[in-house]
């Protein structure tokens, strides 16, 4: 298949671009930065330039976006001709060059505060309505509303990721989100690849990409109220290692991502969980902060 990514000198482009590369696709990369990867460089509301990455592809990966660490820095208009009249028109020229899918990655942040005001964990899937907070939110949910509207009335079938938070983020955090409310990039990126090679028979779908969680409904409660409890009990290799290294546990958990969806249409499975975390910082890898003063309950702002 011949793909054109776009953002692919960034960190979701570029392990995209290296699970499709695996899988024997034919690449291309439309970026603002000049990069390995990428072969048409320019902004993605340049229709020229569009036009002629698009030329013999099959399917598109968006990723180019303005995310949540621009909010604040950068203007609130800049964000809508980014994040969402750019991606209507790439899609428009996608139908215009016979591309026959987009996949969209979009955010799990745009669900808003996790805890529900009952004193329960949110339960969030693909139909949890969503309660978008920053421009960010906003600006992604607009856009994955313009694609849904767009693809109703022909041209590409348009496949939505929601991602869960995969950014680098002190150890204890990223090893129990990643029970819940994180994923490691290699997942996000073979999810990438999984939707990609499904042929989708709906004109839109929508699915929420997370780790595997080891939790249920049932725990709604007993994660917001005692989550030290139950994560000793669900999950006592992960308590035992926080207690060698001296780190709490969260006293609370205010909300579970659920990716049954996707796992269900592709056969898809997270497979990096909290152990990979620990062996990444262990390793001295870039991709995990140490813990430093943080604690397994902090909360950075603007996050998924």
């Amino acid at each position: 298949m011949d793909v054109l990514i776009t953002g692919a000198a960034g960190r979701v482009g570029r392990a995209v671009r290296a699970r499709l590369q695996a899988a024997g696709h034919s690449l291309r990369g439309l970026d603002r930065l000049a990069a390995a990867g990428v072969d048409h460089v320019g902004d993605l509301g340049d229709a020229a330039l569009v036009a002629r990455a698009l030329q013999g592809a099959d399917a598109v990966v968006h990723c180019a976006a303005l995310h949540a660490p621009q909010v604040g820095q950068v203007d609130e208009g800049e964000f809508q001709r980014v994040n969402v009249d750019a991606t209507l028109a790439l899609w428009q020229a996608a139908r215009a060059a016979g591309v026959r899918h987009v996949v969209f990655t979009s955010t799990t942040a745009l669900y808003g505060p996790g805890a529900a005001a009952d004193g329960r964990a949110a339960w969030i899937t693909e139909d949890t309505p969503p309660r978008p907070r920053s421009v960010y939110h906003r600006s992604k949910l607009a856009a994955e509303a313009a694609l849904r509207d767009a693809a109703a009335g022909g041209g590409p079938a348009v496949t939505v990721l929601r991602m869960s938070r995969c950014f680098p983020e002190p150890a204890p955090l990223m090893a129990v989100y990643r029970l819940h409310r994180g994923i490691d990039l290699r997942d996000v990126a073979d999810a990438h690849a999984q939707a990609l090679a499904d042929e989708p028979a709906q004109r839109w779908r929508c699915f929420v990409v997370s780790g595997a969680t080891p939790f249920g409904p049932a725990d709604a409660e007993r994660l917001w109220r005692d989550a030290p409890s139950l994560l000793r009990e669900r999950v006592p290799a992960l308590a035992q290692a926080f207690m060698q290294r001296g780190w709490p546990l969260p006293g609370s958990i205010d909300r579970v991502y659920l990716p049954d969806a996707a796992m269900q249409a592709w056969g898809w499975r997270p497979r990096h969980g909290w152990e990979a975390v620990l062996q990444q910082l262990d390793a001295g890898s870039s991709l995990v902060l140490p813990a430093t003063a943080a604690s397994a309950s902090a909360e950075p702002a603007l996050c998924s």
